[in-house]
């Protein structure tokens, strides 16, 4: 992209990228995942110097490695969460930001879910540590990030509360939660107040601006809203009401929580959650790379009805 606005701004260009340099790899790429931060970077919202590639996560194959890199050789699969000039055939990129994968990983699969469920693990594991038990609302619970969530909840013991800001994402959200509700419904309120008298113990709200007043009036007193969402807006601001309450608003980026110190732990349990079958019943929509443009009107339309991925070659798992 050489100038912010629509979809159209993002065209294919061709690019000898050459060899990699000190701590870089060369990766051949199998699936690039698309976020709804890709269209925040199109559009401006997310300032990036320009001309640019959008695109934060991939996985593919090393095929060069530069000097200076350790533990990787051409032919390993690796995948990466926060990189960012994703939508590319290949790249050049930090060895750094490579993550192994397991030989039963394949690298579709670890474009799909890897850097939603790390953000779903930085929500679960680093800002509130759920346990089971507790009460969880999941605002946004259809979207990408927010379906994984639900899901991995689920597995931790927690009874999940899910809403959806769409009508035709129902059933997708009953998939992961005990109880579903849509966010337009006028009685929404009192149907949760009647299965939480006291407040859910955690709101991790995935929406941002539109949500705010629900997630507060929802919360128990001394509970946690995580508000990592921005689909609509700036996440949630501290309030009188809050502090009163004792409720604790947490918020982060997923490379803040999920680093050299974490990223082995976090993806292990990924990857376990993965061969359990947590998120088998989850979609995915596949678009060519050259069709990024689909991917993108798509996610805003909020159209999907999976999790997008950009593929340059043939899906092989």
């Amino acid at each position: 992209m050489h100038d912010i606005g629509a979809p159209d701004v993002l065209r294919v260009e061709h690019e000898d990228i050459g060899l990699p340099g000190p701590g870089q790899v060369r990766l051949a790429q199998d699936a690039i995942g698309v976020n709804f931060v890709d269209t925040m970077v199109r559009t401006g919202r997310f300032p990036v110097t320009l001309p640019a590639i959008p695109g934060f996560e991939g996985a593919g194959t090393v095929t060069h490695i530069g000097a200076e890199v350790n533990g990787f050789a051409p032919g390993d699969r690796v995948a990466y969460f926060f990189a960012a000039g994703g939508y590319a055939s290949e790249r050049l990129i930090s060895a750094d930001a490579l993550v192994k994968l397991p030989p039963d990983i394949c690298t579709f699969h670890a474009a799909t879910f890897l850097a939603k469920g790390l953000t779903a693990w930085m929500a679960l594991r680093a800002l509130h540590r759920l346990r089971a038990g507790e009460m969880a609302l999941v605002v946004g619970a259809s979207g990408g990030v927010g379906s994984i969530l639900s899901r991995w909840a689920k597995s931790l013991g927690s009874t999940v509360l899910g809403v959806s800001g769409s009508r035709d994402k129902m059933a997708k959200v009953r998939a992961g939660a005990h109880h579903a509700f849509h966010a337009g419904d006028p009685a929404i309120a009192q149907k949760i107040d009647a299965l939480a008298p006291d407040g859910v113990d955690v709101v991790f709200d995935l929406v941002g601006a539109a949500t705010p007043t629900l997630a507060l009036e929802l919360v128990r007193n001394g509970g946690d809203i995580v508000a990592i969402g921005a689909a609509s807006g700036n996440a949630l601001d501290e309030s009188a009401d809050a502090a009163r309450r004792n409720v604790r608003i947490m918020r982060g980026g997923t490379p803040q929580f999920v680093n050299a110190r974490t990223i082995d732990a976090a993806s292990a349990e990924l990857f376990s959650l993965m061969r359990a079958g947590t998120f088998s019943d989850l979609d995915v929509v596949h678009f060519e790379l050259a069709d990024a443009v689909s991917a993108h009107r798509a996610v805003e339309a909020r159209s999907l009805s999976g999790v997008a991925l950009l593929v340059p070659g043939v899906v092989s798992c």
